[in-house]
């Protein structure tokens, strides 16, 4: 592709966003951000320097000075992407129990927001790069090339969700999945700061009667249309 673009995909929690933005990545050969990475990686820097989550302040000060580098795969693991701080290879450590328990918090703070979304659009500046999100479209970068925004009801990302759960042997239940779902939609929406809204000029993917490949399909033919526009 002789032209370098950035494409922006947000949408509610378990939507897909992740999935297709890595596989729309590989088939660009562009850079996939995951900007839930980096609230993880704030996150996991305060629990490792001992800082109370919820001293704002703290946080924050920690998040400004945090040497946060975000790079491809270094290695092949499953891994979407490499998470440094510094030197330290963090992209697992990030996944933890208690990092979960706490990122929502955190990027609930303002100057966290504010912090890791300059480092965000810095990275940006490029193009050639995707970035997930629930709002990239809408605040971190308003002015990408191309932004889509993707939603499927409640109950279809409960199923998905349930079924990627039970392919790997763990033990669920669809109602308390589904229940979670519906909460963190409500949270998402309802954020005084960023809440979870499509940008204007987005375009809205559904779903709910289309497969991954569908998808991709689809997404691949709005940056080829944008390409040969100019």
């Amino acid at each position: 592709m002789s032209k370098q673009i950035t494409i922006t995909i947000d949408g509610a929690a378990a939507v897909g966003k992740s999935t297709l933005a890595e596989l729309l990545s590989e088939e660009l050969h562009y850079l996939y951000l995951d900007t839930g990475v980096m609230y993880r990686a704030a996150t996991w820097g305060a629990l490792d320097q001992h800082i109370e989550i919820t001293d704002e302040v703290s946080v924050s000060e920690l998040t400004e000075r945090l040497p946060l580098i975000i790079t491809p795969p270094t290695q092949n693991d499953g891994r979407q992407c490499t998470v440094l701080v510094g030197e330290q290879d963090i992209t697992w450590e990030i996944r933890s129990a208690m990092v979960e328990k706490y990122v929502s918090l955190v990027s609930s703070y303002p100057r966290v927001r504010a912090a890791l979304t300059e480092q965000q659009r810095t990275m940006a500046q490029h193009g050639a790069i995707i970035m997930a999100g629930r709002d990239i479209g809408t605040v971190v970068l308003p002015k990408a090339d191309l932004k889509i925004f993707m939603v499927a009801s409640a109950e279809k990302r409960a199923e998905r969700r349930y079924d990627e759960l039970i392919a790997k042997g763990k033990t669920v239940n669809y109602d308390e999945i589904l229940a979670a779902i519906q909460e963190r939609d409500r949270q998402d929406t309802e954020k005084p700061i960023s809440p979870l809204v499509p940008a204007k000029d987005a375009v809205l993917i559904d779903t709910d009667q289309l497969n991954i490949e569908e998808v991709l399909a689809e997404m691949c033919d709005l940056v080829d249309k944008l390409v040969e526009a100019g």
